[in-house]
């Protein structure tokens, strides 16, 4: 006589397949919403007409697009492309949007158009975002709480004071460059960038890795930004820690990282520092 666990195995042997494609709403929206926003455009929101329509149809999907760590799809998709298609259903309500080799200029001023609640905005090695495109985005983005330009080189000086007059609830901000090169000579101002930070009066965290700022625009940041809680200025070696003035102002940081700090735990590569000295 058969056991009772293989009358069960048989019964389990003939259950016919579960058809996916017949979730229900409810249950299909639960299903896309553990997905990888690119794996919903790329994929499942081809599957059928069911999950093509409700990925279209759900602005919660849509409500944080995720488009990082596919950097390898930019030699087979236009990513910029994949980005405005995400936007689109999210129907007004994106809150965050996060892009890597995903961000040109017709995105962000798509994003200024279609999404008047975003909070939070992280371009990750976007060079085709360039600086009018993005200084006429970032003033209709009012409830801004989170910034990142990190390895997208085209957006630099007044637009960050630009940041600072458009976006006064911004609270994160980090702006991480490829490489750290000192130029010496010339007319440049070196802290222009950081005068426009010192614009960011609500603050709590800042990393500036790689860039330029000298002493007199690390104290321009420190005064104008009084609820500092995090600084991290690595490899930004104009930065002479050696001033007793500026260490005083930094001893109200609770979690700081200096210029010459080990670089473990960042995310992308570190290059040796480059000097150039000009003679006009």
């Amino acid at each position: 006589m058969p056991s009772s666990r293989s009358r069960r195995n048989r019964r389990r042997l003939g259950r016919p397949p579960r058809d996916w494609t017949a979730l229900p709403p409810g249950e299909l929206s639960a299903v896309l919403g553990k997905l990888d926003h690119i794996e919903i455009l790329r994929g499942a929101g081809r599957v059928c007409r069911s999950w093509s329509r409700t990925a279209r149809d759900e602005p919660e999907l849509w409500r944080s697009i995720n488009m990082l760590f596919h950097a390898e799809l930019s030699f087979e998709d236009d990513l910029h492309a994949l980005a405005r298609t995400a936007v689109r259903p999210s129907a007004g309500l994106c809150e965050a949007f996060w892009g890597e080799y995903a961000g040109d200029d017709r995105l962000i001023l798509y994003l200024a158009d279609m999404a008047p609640l975003l909070k939070s905005l992280r371009f990750i090695s976007c060079y085709d975002v360039c600086q009018e495109a993005f200084m006429e985005a970032i003033r209709k983005f009012p409830l801004l709480e989170e910034l990142e330009l990190s390895i997208s080189p085209n957006v630099y000086g007044e637009a960050f004071g630009v940041v600072g007059e458009s976006c006064p609830l911004l609270k994160r901000f980090r702006l991480s460059k490829k490489v750290f090169v000192s130029i010496e000579g010339g007319s440049q101002d070196k802290d222009e960038e950081a005068m426009g930070i010192a614009k960011m009066h609500e603050l709590r965290s800042l990393q500036l890795f790689n860039c330029e700022l000298t002493n007199a625009g690390l104290v321009a940041i420190l005064d104008g930004c009084p609820h500092l809680e995090s600084l991290d200025i690595r490899q930004c070696f104009n930065v002479d820690m050696d001033q007793s003035a500026v260490r005083a102002k930094c001893c109200r940081i609770k979690t700081l990282k200096l210029p010459h700090d080990s670089t473990a735990g960042y995310e992308f590569s570190v290059h040796p520092p480059q000097y150039i000295v000009r003679h006009d």
